[in-house]
This record gives structure tokens, C-alpha cells and sequence, in this order.
């Protein structure tokens, strides 16, 4: 029985695995995102192994619209050159979105809601995009923290802004997501707990607790809204780093 709000976002150990001074334990952390990469690779194999059919069911209708949002966030933020980048970019957004989606089944965990997890997911965009951007420009990517025509004076005050701007971008990124899946589940739970007191209390308040389970559904919606918003802010971000690579912009 949880009794704090943020007591759902507590790291439980479930196998104990040390080696000196490593811990390789298995929490319920470990679970919840080898469960979501599980789905995504299930997904990804009955995509491979069964295809598509010319009259398509309600499942594969599901799976085209991921697929076609996920082209179309790259068309539209990035371009034709942008396509290459389209399995990296659709496995982002296909692991944010069941991370975000399984984390409000009751009981479960949200690894999206520590900032550890976002993080790691950030920097590997980040990553990403930096090697992009060497790749293809080579040295003259320093033209980025150097808007063009700027003076010498300027330059001086210009060139350490824009360097820390680009250093916090995945931090950004990453806290976005992290605070969105957090606000919202401890919400529901301080509401969930409302209810469940005003239902133990008994007498009027057991007739009046119908009211905070209400709200309680209401709200359970609008977060399945921003678990489905999130994955696709993060997608498009990505995206439209890529693209500032690509064009050094």
C-alpha cells in the first residue's frame, strides 16, 4: 500500500546482484523498461515477419498511423535527407510512447518519470546529433555558436551564450518529459487517495466520494492525452535538432 504520491516513484530492488563494487540488481525499474523493449521488438518483429495486408485490420491501421506520423515528423522538420534517420527516430518515438502508456496501467511503473531515464534517452539523441553534425560539416560546425555577421565585440558575448544554449538542449529534453509523467501520476494519486479516504470515512462522505472519482477519470484521460503529446514533443525536438545539424542553423 503506497501512502505518499511520490512513493510510486520509489526504485525497488527485486533481486539483489552485487559484484564488488557494482550492483547489477534487478528493480522494478528493470522490469518496466525491459517490458517496453519487448513490446517495441514484438512489434517491430510481427511488422517484419507478417507485413501488411491491402485490406487492413484495426491493429495495422494503429501501427500505419505510428509509421506515417513518424514520416511526417521527419518530412516536415527535417526534409528528403531526413529519411535515412527514420528507424532511429521511430524507435524514440515508439519507446517513449509505450513508456509513457504503460506507465499508467495501475500498479505499474513509469520510467519516464525519473529524470535518470530521460536523461539517458536526451544524451543519446544529443549524441547523436553532434556526431551528425561532424560528419557532415567537419570543423565548420562551430559555425553554429557564431550567428553570421556578428561583429568581433559581439562575437565575445554572443559565442558563450549560444554554447550553453546548445549544452542545455538535451537537459531541456530531457527534464520536458521527466516533469509532464511526473506532475501528472502524482495528481492522480493524490486524487485517487482523496477518494479512498472520503469512501473510508463513511456516511455522507461515501455518497460524496463519487464526486473526486469523476475528476479522478476526467484527469486519467487528459494524462493519456499527455503521454501520447509528450512522446511526440520529444520526437519532433529530436527531429528538429537533426535538422539544425544538417543545416548548421
Amino acid at each position: 500500500m503506497f501512502f505518499s504520491p511520490l512513493e510510486q516513484f520509489q526504485i525497488l530492488p527485486l533481486l539483489s546482484i552485487g559484484v564488488g563494487l557494482f550492483d547489477f540488481s534487478i528493480t522494478n525499474a528493470t522490469i518496466a523498461t525491459s517490458l517496453a523493449l519487448g513490446l517495441f521488438f514484438l512489434i517491430d518483429y510481427c511488422l517484419s515477419a507478417y507485413g501488411f495486408n491491402c485490406f487492413p485490420s484495426r491493429w495495422q491501421l494503429v501501427l500505419e498511423s505510428f509509421y506515417l506520423t513518424t514520416a511526417g515528423l521527419i518530412w516536415d522538420s527535417v526534409g528528403p535527407q531526413g529519411q535515412k534517420y527514420f528507424p532511429f527516430i521511430f524507435a524514440i518515438f515508439s519507446f517513449v510512447l509505450i513508456s509513457n502508456v504503460s506507465g499508467l496501467v495501475p500498479y505499474s511503473f513509469t520510467i519516464t518519470s525519473h529524470l535518470v531515464q530521460t536523461m539517458v534517452l536526451a544524451l543519446m539523441v544529443f549524441i547523436g546529433v553532434v556526431i551528425i553534425c561532424g560528419s557532415t560539416h567537419g570543423f565548420h560546425m562551430v559555425s553554429l555558436f557564431l550567428p553570421g555577421g556578428t561583429s568581433l565585440p559581439l562575437a565575445f558575448l554572443l559565442v558563450p551564450i549560444e554554447i550553453v544554449s546548445y549544452v542545455f538542449k538535451p537537459i531541456s529534453l530531457a527534464v520536458r518529459l521527466f516533469a509532464n509523467m511526473m506532475a501528472g501520476h502524482t495528481l492522480l494519486k493524490v486524487i485517487a487517495g482523496f477518494a479512498w479516504a472520503m469512501m473510508g470515512s463513511g456516511g455522507l462522505l461515501l455518497i460524496a466520494h463519487m464526486l473526486p472519482l469523476v475528476v479522478l477519470v476526467i484527469l486519467f484521460g487528459l494524462e493519456l492525452g499527455v503521454a501520447f503529446i509528450q512522446a511526440y514533443v520529444f520526437t519532433i525536438l529530436s527531429c528538429i535538432y537533426i535538422n539544425d545539424a544538417l543545416v548548421l542553423h
